[in-house]
């Protein structure tokens, strides 16, 4: 390996909220998605110096293009215009990152998704690249409802697979679909790893009432509406609640308002959009997870209670079954049956473990290993370092 540092430049969406301090000129910027399975990569490898990192996301509200180091990384925030990205198949965002990647000159790009188009645009650079599935849209359009934006991230996606050198992805689910779909594409299957906020967070589970949790958007993807009727006619003798992260307004919300019993809405307590350490605390009073979800690759919330120690009720879809395991840390259940779920929270409330809020010590040893923010790091250094080899890059 090279003794100079490798540069990496990361094509990816980092929010405002990993900036500490955030620039002047982005404070007040609207936030996004909070990428913290991006955050705990960086968080790890910040101080390596065999690396340098160059951080590029696009913003149409960025007052202009902004960049700045920390440590041995640099951001660079590129001001887009609106409504030309996706028209012109990320073309825009290719002459853009472009000129940048001819400034920078990185060794590899670690492009992140193919959804919003940093995969399509990592294949146009002239650079070793390699593509991180965050949502695998080829499978979300199959198994729900899914309107023309969707569709086109799946189109995109596809275009990605047929092209890129080398993909990395999360749970054994997303490899076998991947591999189905481009058997030639080499894939390297690398768990997503929650911050150690949540391998050492302290346990105070509500037991009386019974507190039970929802992390998640409100959509119909998520399964919210199979919580929500399976709790409606549960009729439970025990006092409980259910905290829902998201607004009541919301639209989705207030149609399921009118779905379900005022009894059963009035023990709701809606949390609005948390903090990823307001979202720990949560964990830490939360009897259980309650995850109903119809589609999921490999999602972070029941990641973050599988290594927090908090028992998981979750639909067996996905990557949920390399997380929980039916018994030790929680029960799986098919998705979109409201039955199924009433059912299993029955019986985790009458778990001698589940009961209280705890899981199997055990299991939860593996579980953190297997979720380790230090296996996610190592596991990608290694990639990064096959580009750094004097001989031979991937191709």
């Amino acid at each position: 390996m090279s003794k100079n540092p490798l540069h990496i430049m990361w094509i990816s969406h980092f929010p405002v909220e990993w900036l500490d301090p955030c620039p002047p000129d982005l404070a007040g910027m609207p936030k996004g998605h909070p990428t913290t399975w991006q955050r705990v990569l960086w968080g790890e490898l910040r101080e390596d110096a065999r690396y340098r990192f160059h951080m590029v996301t696009l913003n149409k509200q960025a007052p202009r293009n902004l960049s700045w180091t920390d440590g041995n990384t640099t951001f660079y925030v590129l001001k887009t215009r609106g409504g030309l990205r996706a028209p012109s198949y990320f073309w825009y965002d290719t002459w853009l990152i472009r000129r940048l990647v001819h400034r920078v000159r990185p060794d590899l790009v670690h492009a992140w998704g193919a959804e919003r188009g940093a995969g399509l645009v990592a294949s146009r650079l002239d650079v070793p690249y390699l593509v991180t599935v965050q949502g695998l849209m080829s499978w979300y359009v199959q198994a729900i409802p899914s309107g023309m934006h969707h569709r086109l991230a799946a189109f995109v996606e596809r275009q990605v697979f047929g092209r890129a050198p080398l993909v990395t992805t999360e749970s054994r689910f997303a490899c076998d679909f991947i591999r189905r779909i481009a058997p030639a594409l080499r894939i390297e299957q690398i768990e997503h790893a929650p911050a150690w906020l949540f391998h050492r967070l302290p346990r105070r589970p509500m037991i009386d009432p019974a507190r039970f949790l929802y992390v998640g958007t409100l959509d119909q993807r998520k399964g919210l509406d199979t919580l929500l009727h399976a709790l409606d006619r549960m009729n439970l003798a025990r006092p409980w609640e259910l905290a829902v992260t998201g607004s009541p307004e919301h639209p989705y919300a207030q149609a399921l308002k009118l779905e379900i019993s005022s009894a059963t809405w009035n023990r709701i307590r809606f949390l609005g959009n948390l903090t990823a350490s307001a979202v720990a605390e949560e964990f830490s009073r939360a009897l259980m997870l309650i995850f109903p979800t119809r589609a999921d690759t490999s999602p972070n919330a029941v990641k973050e209670a599988a290594v927090a120690g908090v028992p998981v009720i979750g639909a067996h879809v996905g990557g949920i079954p390399d997380y929980i395991t039916d018994g030790k840390n929680g029960l799986l259940v098919e998705p979109g049956d409201p039955d199924s779920l009433a059912h299993a929270i029955r019986a985790a409330l009458d778990h001698p473990r589940f009961s209280q809020g705890e899981v199997d010590e055990e299991n939860l040893v593996h579980v953190r290993d297997y979720l380790s923010p230090r296996t996610m790091a190592t596991r990608f250094s290694a990639l990064y370092d096959e580009y750094a080899q004097a001989s031979v890059r991937p191709v």
